[in-house]
């Protein structure tokens, strides 16, 4: 393998960058802030992200990918390009690397396409570029023995879908992908806010809110926090404050966390008894951004009876587990999938 083979979590709320031989070298929101009338690229990542709903009307910041899959094709490709230049200041593709890149399981082979499309425009060859599911990423990075014949179920909420899986032996036995997950929540929030207090407030607000309060399962036992926010009232259409509790956020998300808990017992119906059997013995693996909500795994062990685990490192369990894989040629041929379908 050469020195310079790169895992890509290509998310829908963040990108991370995994070099060999360094280790993850960018985590950056993917955001990418254009100039609506030249088309120019002005800005990506961090920088981007603090423009959205802060720029003059020329201008705007948005997320190319939605849902897990490209939503702009031209501006994605841009985006790849400049993580991967980020990465290596000097081309990385005079020596040919290899691209590992993690997409969910529930796209479709036309969106897939769009993936491989993007990177060659971003200056990769296409011969070098291998896509993998994210839950085989996301256990990887996890630390989940899943060469091992025994049952592992891993969960990945990262910002457009969540992904549930059971692995065994190398190999997806069942799964499910909904597009429910860390985006959505912060649209749930959006709207709670909006219904309940006639008050609206943008992207980042809600995902502070998310972070700073948010929780999904909530008891006698449960401390209550709160946070004063600033929105627009939408009757006057002057800035108000806003204090918002827990219980309220938790009330919010309810529906949607509710649709993969659905995800969750669809998938272990689909498991074969062994295999739920190694589950309910090893536990269900949480990873993605959507892993660190309060009390998640508290509310799915309740609803499914099985002991819950959030992943060490769970924002990085995807791109860890792209790193794996292009550090150990046997994992690649094993797991990577492409028209030559090997790495070797």
């Amino acid at each position: 393998m050469f020195n310079k083979d790169i895992g890509i979590d290509l998310g829908t709320a963040n990108t991370l960058v995994y070099v060999r031989n360094k280790g993850i070298v960018i985590n950056e929101p993917s955001v990418v802030a254009i100039d609506t009338i030249t088309r120019e690229v002005l800005a990506v990542g961090n920088d981007a992200k603090e423009m959205i709903g802060r720029t003059p009307g020329n201008i705007i910041a948005i997320r190319p990918m939605k849902d897990g899959a490209i939503a702009d094709y031209a501006v994605t490709e841009a985006m790849l390009r400049y993580f991967i230049s980020k990465a290596y200041p000097k081309n990385p593709f005079s020596s040919k690397p290899r691209i590992v890149i993690c997409v969910p399981s529930g796209i479709t082979p036309v969106e897939k396409r769009a993936v491989i499309e993007a990177a060659t425009g971003a200056g990769a060859k296409e011969r070098h570029i291998y896509i993998v599911e994210e839950p085989m990423a996301a256990a990887l990075g996890a630390n989940l023995k899943i060469e091992e014949p025994a049952g592992n179920m891993v969960v990945d909420i990262g910002g457009g879908t969540s992904e549930v899986a059971v692995i065994s032996l190398g190999g997806i036995v069942a799964s499910r992908s909904v597009r429910i997950a860390g985006d959505q929540f912060d649209s749930n929030i959006i709207n709670y806010v909006r219904t309940e207090y006639k008050i609206d407030i943008g992207e980042i607000t809600a995902e502070t809110i998310k972070k700073t309060v948010g929780c999904a399962y909530l008891d006698i036992n449960s401390d209550l926090r709160e946070i004063t926010v600033k929105g627009r009232d939408l009757i006057t259409g002057l800035p108000k404050p806003l204090t918002i509790n827990s219980r309220q956020v938790q009330s919010a998300l309810e529906d949607s966390i509710d649709i993969i808990i659905d995800a969750i017992k669809r998938t272990l119906e689909d498991t074969p008894p062994e295999l739920a059997a190694d589950i309910m013995e090893i536990g269900i693996y949480l990873t993605g951004g959507g892993a660190l909500l309060t009390d998640l795994d508290k509310l799915i062990s309740k609803r499914t009876g099985m002991p819950v685990h959030v992943a060490n490192d769970p924002l990085e369990c995807v791109v860890n587990g792209a790193g794996k894989i292009i550090d150990d040629v046997d994992i690649v041929n094993k797991l990577a999938s492409s028209d030559k379908k090997t790495l070797a």
